[in-house]
């Protein structure tokens, strides 16, 4: 028979031990932080691309369908793992923070000061007031299913008007060369980008001509029901990302 450990054989670090034990510690976060910040601007990069980095691209339709959609996704995942490890009701407005971090890290120094873009053409859109309304109804509910219809929804609907603050102003029409156009299109003109001339769009034509003028609250509630589903997706990838496993024999 294996003789029992006592527990006060086991000390706790004090001193030096301690302090160096610590500070590795806060170092890992530091470096995990950066590496999150990192694949979540990189996946979001790849996948949404220039419907939320030119101002010229934000659109009626295709801008609030494919944002959220997508930025949907990390804070799905990081959801589950804080909120079912940890009870942290943080998880989506942590990820929106990291990609709004890496994001205008990108947008300043790359393109204003490095390529001599205005800052204006380039600036990105924010998803924290959907992400706080995710993490708010996970918090009260605890409940997948109403989170991923209501917040997943909410995460979707709110992303135009809370931009709208923004970006709206880049929509005012303006007559130059006798056509007319927005201030938008206009940056796209005045200002060359590798790949012209793909990227030269006129901002109001990316729309449902079908149904007239009310392309945006359709591709919002299109977008809304996409999210509902793309959460439970992320939801499970992040959870078995994080299961936890035990060793009975070493």
């Amino acid at each position: 028979m294996s003789a029992q450990i006592p527990i006060s054989t086991f000390k706790p670090y004090r001193g030096e031990k301690a302090r160096l034990a610590r500070a590795y510690d806060y170092l890992i976060l530091v470096l995990a932080l950066f590496l999150f910040i990192g694949s979540f601007h990189l996946h979001f990069a790849l996948t949404v691309g220039d419907w939320d980095f030119w101002v010229d691209w934000k659109d009626r339709q295709w801008w609030p369908l494919v944002t959220p959609l997508i930025g949907i996704t990390f804070p799905a995942a990081v959801q589950a793992v804080l909120w079912d490890k940890f009870r942290l009701p943080l998880g989506a407005t942590l990820c929106v923070a990291a990609l709004l971090i890496g994001t205008w890290v990108t947008r300043v120094f790359a393109y204003h000061y490095w390529n001599y873009f205005p800052i204006n053409m380039v600036l990105p859109a924010t998803m924290i007031p959907g992400a706080l309304v995710l993490d708010t109804l996970l918090m009260l509910t605890n409940s997948l299913t109403i989170t991923s219809i209501f917040g997943g929804g909410a995460f979707a609907l709110l992303f135009y008007p809370t931009n709208w603050p923004i970006f709206g102003m880049f929509h005012q029409p303006v007559e130059v060369a006798n056509s007319q156009l927005t201030i938008a299109d206009l940056f796209g003109f005045q200002y060359i980008r590798t790949g012209m001339p793909e990227y030269l769009r006129i901002i109001e034509r990316g729309t449902l001509r079908t149904y007239g003028q009310y392309a945006t609250p359709l591709s919002a509630f299109c977008s809304a029901l996409l999210c509902s589903l793309m959460y439970p997706l992320w939801w499970h990838i992040g959870k078995w990302f994080a299961t936890t496993r035990y060793l009975s024999k070493i």
